[in-house]
């Protein structure tokens, strides 16, 4: 039944294609800048077996960059190449929602002040405006900072979010709890906030929730469990069990990456729930090979009708995140109308 309420379609309604950022800003990216480029590319190509993919490049050098790197998928139209203003790939957050009110599709765009301010780059906050134009679908602004990645929804009146983002005085420093309730259910049109704590230790974004836990069918949500005794978020892997359980969720659980460090021996925010679901396949990040098998096993006890494909995104995670990060998808309206 149509009616006149915002509908955000999860992520596992049929999509018509998958926005995905190519890596342009070298100075973001240091050593890991080609890596990136590599990881994305790799990342395109397996998402194009199942969804079309619409590649932001935020530079015409990006644009020849994807183009010399994904010529044969131009070609055959899998893939199509969009230069958009874009400060780089994380379209997650500086991208449009779209999303469904009555009969009409719309995109969702909030404010966007670069992650509290660490990250300030040129074009973030044109990049909703520029996709929902390429996408032909009229905006709707929201008067608060939000970023996509700091939210999940499961179509079904639920939304997850945190506190150490949302709640963060470096978003919006007016808010308590009650006013972000508020303003999320008036914006996803959603019935139930149900609020997570803290993030993952040393996240870029202030602990956004699709690094700790995600939807995967109405009701259900995925999480992860400690692996190995030096575990830096095992505390926090422990807390958000419990606090999804007691919102009345089915809770299911795959390992996490483990202690994952950079150069200087600091833990960086490595996470299998940052994956894309698109179309029955689910795209998940992985960061050390000799764990990919555990991680497989459990995952196909949680949802053996999905397909799981595990990709490297060590070189991508330097930049603060990984493959739903740096994704936008596109559902396909036509399905949402009855």
């Amino acid at each position: 039944m149509v009616t006149d309420r915002t509908y955000v379609p999860p992520e596992w309604a049929p999509q018509s294609a998958v926005w995905v950022g190519w890596p342009h800003i070298r100075g973001e990216w240091g050593s890991a800048f080609e890596g990136a480029r590599d990881e994305i590319a790799a990342f395109v190509r397996a998402v194009a077996q199942v969804t079309p993919v619409r590649v932001a490049c935020g530079s015409r050098e990006a644009d020849t960059s994807a183009w010399l790197t994904l010529d044969d998928l131009v070609a055959s139209g899998q893939v199509q190449l969009h230069t958009v203003l874009a400060g780089d790939i994380w379209l997650r957050d500086t991208g449009p929602v779209l999303s469904r009110r009555g009969e009409t599709s719309e995109a969702l765009a909030f404010q966007f002040n670069g992650w509290g301010g660490k990250y300030v780059m040129p074009g973030d906050t044109h990049t909703a405006q520029a996709i929902a134009s390429v996408e032909r679908v009229p905006v709707s602004r929201f008067p608060f900072v939000l970023e996509g990645g700091a939210v999940d929804v499961d179509g079904d009146g639920r939304l997850l979010t945190t506190r150490h983002c949302l709640l963060n005085p470096n978003r919006n420093p007016d808010w308590n709890e009650a006013d972000a309730t508020r303003a999320l259910e008036q914006a996803f049109g959603v019935d139930q906030v149900i609020w997570l704590d803290e993030g993952l230790i040393n996240d870029h974004t202030d602990g956004h929730v699709d690094n700790i836990a995600r939807f995967i069918g109405p009701g259900r949500v995925l999480c992860q469990m400690p692996s190995g005794e030096d575990d830096p978020n095992a505390e926090t892997y422990v807390a958000i069990k419990r606090k999804l359980k007691d919102a009345g969720l089915e809770v299911h659980l795959i390992p996490s990456p483990g202690k994952i460090t950079d150069e200087d021996g600091k833990p960086v925010p490595a996470s299998h729930m940052n994956f894309l679901i698109s179309n029955g396949t689910v795209f998940m990040p992985t960061y050390d090979a000799d764990a990919v098998p555990a991680l497989i096993a459990a995952f196909e006890k949680v949802l053996p009708d999905y397909k799981l494909i595990t990709l490297p995104a060590r070189h991508i995670l330097s930049g603060g995140g990984a493959f739903h990060c740096t994704t936008q998808q596109v559902p396909e309206f036509e399905e949402l109308k009855t």
